[in-house]
């Protein structure tokens, strides 16, 4: 409930705030992008140390602090009157955001333990649901276009925060951090190669998540003869089947080495998503539509195993006293993916076309080749289970 909750207040400003600071607060489209881009480069900087944090003081105290200090600074939204306050308001709520999603795989851990990458689906399903009913709101909002709008949307969003705070306050336990072992080493996951090699290979996957929001737009209006609205409605497709199927095909992805093998399955899945789109181009209208349906719903079922395959690696290769710290690890490279994204799809992606379509495909393929056997070889170096270890040693003595 929490994180239904929360969510439906983000997706309330994820598009609408953009507008609200061009329109009302009188910023330049460029202050806003540099603003943002400022935000997400000291999020960025503290992603490590706010995931350790929530292994040192408990996942649920830093996620109730941290969502305090998000129900604040975007109250602070509607008092900004200039760059700087701008820049200040956003940064303190990136910040915050971040140390919730950090702590957020560490509380999973907690309270699900083995079950953690399945719950890590159901909550993935929640999200975006959560989206969607705060991207609705958000479309009334900008409907609507004035101060009064804008300023109803952020307090609403601002009480989401708090009553994600209640619902967690009321609704569970006090989770003690777990004793760290006297062997860890201090920012071990530094020197976890299988994780590091999982981490960059994340990196590499995360363009992904750019490409039905950030290249399918412009491709589906500037280069097929599909009507406008297919681009709305493509995301619509992608939403329904997240929701429908993410916990039916994630459940079933639980251990390292499935986790690999439906890393790669996904890859494939992106390769064929990504060259059926590209031949959207040139058709009549009515096809174009058909082909990107296809391509989207195809394209969508690979970002299910992909996310189902993370789940499982990003919870099974961590020690489960450093849960947040791997966690705060894999944000900041993921982060780094998100920032060249951009650069990337929009760039020689699109500008080569249906070429640079089947490349991107042909990239996903080729670097999802290589998690299997990151998979195998985390297996081999992740500590024995105690009840793993003691079967083996009865084993020995028969």
């Amino acid at each position: 409930m929490a994180l239904l909750v929360n969510t439906f207040g983000t997706g309330l400003l994820m598009v609408s705030l953009p507008l609200y600071l061009i329109r009302i607060v009188d910023l330049s489209a460029t202050e806003v992008g540099i603003g943002l881009t400022i935000a997400s480069a000291v999020t960025l900087v503290v992603g490590l140390p706010l995931g350790e944090l929530a292994d040192r003081r408990g996942p649920l105290e830093v996620t109730k602090v941290m969502l305090l200090v998000q129900c604040a600074a975007t109250v602070g939204l509607l008092f900004i009157g200039n760059f700087a306050a701008f820049v200040a308001v956003v940064t303190v709520e990136m910040v915050a955001a971040r140390a919730v999603v950090t702590a957020e795989g560490a509380l999973l851990r907690r309270v699900a333990d083995d079950s953690a990458a399945d719950f890590r689906s159901l909550t993935h399903a929640i999200t975006n649901v959560g989206f969607s009913l705060g991207f609705a709101g958000s479309g009334i909002a900008i409907q609507v276009g004035t101060p009064t709008a804008y300023h109803v949307a952020i307090v609403i969003d601002a009480l989401t925060f708090l009553g994600a705070w209640m619902v967690l306050r009321r609704g569970m336990p006090r989770y003690d951090p777990l004793p760290v072992p006297h062997t860890a080493l201090r920012w071990g996951v530094l020197r976890d190669k299988p994780f590091v090699v999982h981490a960059v290979l994340g990196t590499a996957f995360s363009l992904q998540f750019s490409v039905l929001v950030l290249l399918l737009p412009i491709w589906v209006v500037d280069h097929t003869n599909a009507p406008d609205w297919s681009v709305s409605a493509s995301l619509v497709i992608n939403t329904i089947l997240v929701v429908a199927f993410q916990v039916r095909l994630g459940g079933k992805v639980q251990t390292l080495r499935q986790g690999g093998l439906t890393w790669r399955r996904a890859g494939f899945a992106f390769l064929c998503s990504c060259a059926v789109l590209g031949f959207a181009a040139g058709l009549p209208a009515w096809a174009a539509l058909m082909t990107i349906v296809v391509a989207v719903s195809v394209h969508t079922i690979g970002e299910i195993w992909h996310l189902a395959a993370g789940f499982a690696l990003s919870m099974g290769l961590p020690p489960a006293h450093a849960q947040g710290q791997y966690d705060g690890f894999s944000s900041i490279l993921g982060g780094i993916g998100v920032a060249v994204a951009p650069v990337l799809l929009l760039g020689p992606v699109l500008s080569n076309g249906r070429i640079g379509l089947i490349a991107l495909g042909a990239f996903f393929a080729l670097t999802s080749m290589l998690m299997p056997a990151v998979a195998r070889w985390g297996e081999r170096t992740r500590p024995a289970a105690p009840a793993a270890a003691e079967t083996k040693a009865a084993d020995t003595a028969a």
